[in-house]
């Protein structure tokens, strides 16, 4: 079976950490330990994965050595976190390739997603990212880059940006094409690079796509057989985090657009990975599945994890 696993940027950085190289090395183990079971399983594996973390580290370090060095623009930061992440998660998947005696090859591929000029998101931009800002700094930038810049209360000021729907892989035969030679493809980190087709070479599309959206377009077009959501639980749970929390083994498409609109799955939260998992099935999709990386592979086999259908039968 095909399977396309999207992991969070958090697998690299946990919640109680500072984000080093050091640390994100050593969080791979683990999205490459469940990478490598699947192959043992028999299964081929495209892996895709957020880069919240990591891309709010690289605009800082833009603006910070902005004296210095050229300063880089969003897109250029999403494309950069590509490489880095892809190459932290082959490393560890090399490694553990070679301890298993598999010689699965491992690529990363910069992708870029196809967004319209047009989304409505463009006119409403709601994305926060990069550092805070004082709100001296934040007017400077504002009127020097025609930036939307938002104020927290007793936080401070923060730039946003449009966070576009994916319309259309633009490397999908490239990933398709490594997929039928046998290798595991790490691709669309962070959403992907958005882009117009407006043939303007002069500039990127500084904008956030959100990952889980792009991950289910990307399956559905390599008609994966299983879209498996890697986050931080093991099932999707109704009430969670209260007393009458209920996890769930498995779920319809009607029951989860029911769930969203009674608001048991929030955007902060399992909302975006519900939608995703909805959008698979609606572009012929058969089986998504919410679960942890060390459950991964019996969520695959359907023992595990919680799993979205288009009907119970």
């Amino acid at each position: 079976m095909l399977v396309l696993v999207a992991v969070g940027g958090n697998a690299l950085i946990r919640g109680n950490q500072k984000g080093t190289a050091q640390e994100q090395f050593e969080n791979a183990v683990d999205t490459a330990a469940a990478v490598v079971r699947l192959l043992r399983a028999g299964h081929r594996v495209v892996l895709t994965h957020g880069n919240g973390p990591q891309v709010g580290a690289a605009l800082t370090r833009s603006e910070l050595a902005a004296a210095y060095a050229y300063r880089l623009p969003l897109d250029c930061c999403v494309a950069n976190t590509q490489g880095e992440i892809g190459y932290v998660l082959q490393y560890a998947m090399w490694q553990m390739l070679q301890q298993e005696g598999l010689k699965t090859p491992v690529v990363s591929l910069v992708t870029q997603v196809l967004v319209d000029k047009n989304d409505p998101a463009f006119k409403n931009p709601t994305k926060p990212i990069g550092p805070w800002y004082t709100k001296d700094v934040a007017a400077r930038y504002r009127d020097l880059f025609d930036w939307t810049i938002v104020e927290v209360p007793g936080r401070g000021f923060r730039r946003v940006v449009p966070s576009p729907e994916p319309v259309e892989i633009i490397e999908l035969d490239a990933i398709r094409a490594c997929v039928d030679r046998g290798l595991v493809v790490i691709a669309a980190g962070g959403g992907g690079v958005p882009v117009f087709n407006d043939h303007d070479i002069t500039k990127g599309v500084e904008a956030v796509i959100d990952k889980d959206q792009t991950s289910a377009i990307l399956a559905s077009q390599l008609n994966a057989d299983v879209f498996a959501i890697a986050t931080d639980v093991d099932r999707v749970s109704l009430n969670y985090g209260k007393p009458s929390q209920r996890p769930l083994d498995l779920l319809t498409a009607d029951e989860c657009r029911r769930y969203l609109q009674e608001g048991q799955f929030p955007a902060g939260s399992m909302g975006p990975k519900i939608t995703a998992a909805l959008k698979f099935l609606e572009r012929g999709g058969k089986d998504a599945v919410i679960t942890n990386s060390g459950h991964l592979v019996d969520a695959v086999e359907g023992k595990a994890g919680t799993h979205i259908v288009t009907s119970a039968s």
